[in-house]
């Protein structure tokens, strides 16, 4: 049987290394009471290829205000290298919930990128 796939993914990868930044702890939290409280739905590590499956099961997304918070901080330290960001907050919306939607990250010690991904 194959597994049920996540309506929501994320994806880091480690720039520095040109690695997979597996074993990066993350949070998934939505913005709750109109606007005024995160949520956390889910709390994770990313796997041996930086990724973070089961996110969200099918069904569970709604519309709305989404946020994933990456410990850049704990990541860089279990590898001895200092960093600049502690953490990384990807804020995103949510208007479909239908469609289904890829947060990849770049990291490095120094910098990040991230997009809407496929």
């Amino acid at each position: 049987m194959e597994p049920v796939s996540s309506p929501l993914t994320t994806h880091v990868l480690d720039t520095a290394s040109g690695l997979p930044a597996q074993g990066l702890c993350l949070c998934l939290s939505r913005l709750e009471n109109h606007g005024q409280q995160w949520t956390e739905l889910r709390r994770s590590y990313t796997n041996p290829d930086g990724r973070c499956p089961g996110l969200l099961l099918p069904g569970q997304m709604k519309a709305g205000t989404y946020k994933l918070t990456f410990d850049t901080e704990g990541y860089w330290k279990k590898r001895g290298q200092d960093s600049f960001y502690p953490y990384v907050e990807v804020v995103f919306t949510i208007t479909n919930e239908t469609h289904k939607f890829h947060v990849p990250l770049l990291l490095s010690p120094w910098s990040y990128t991230t997009y809407r991904g496929s």
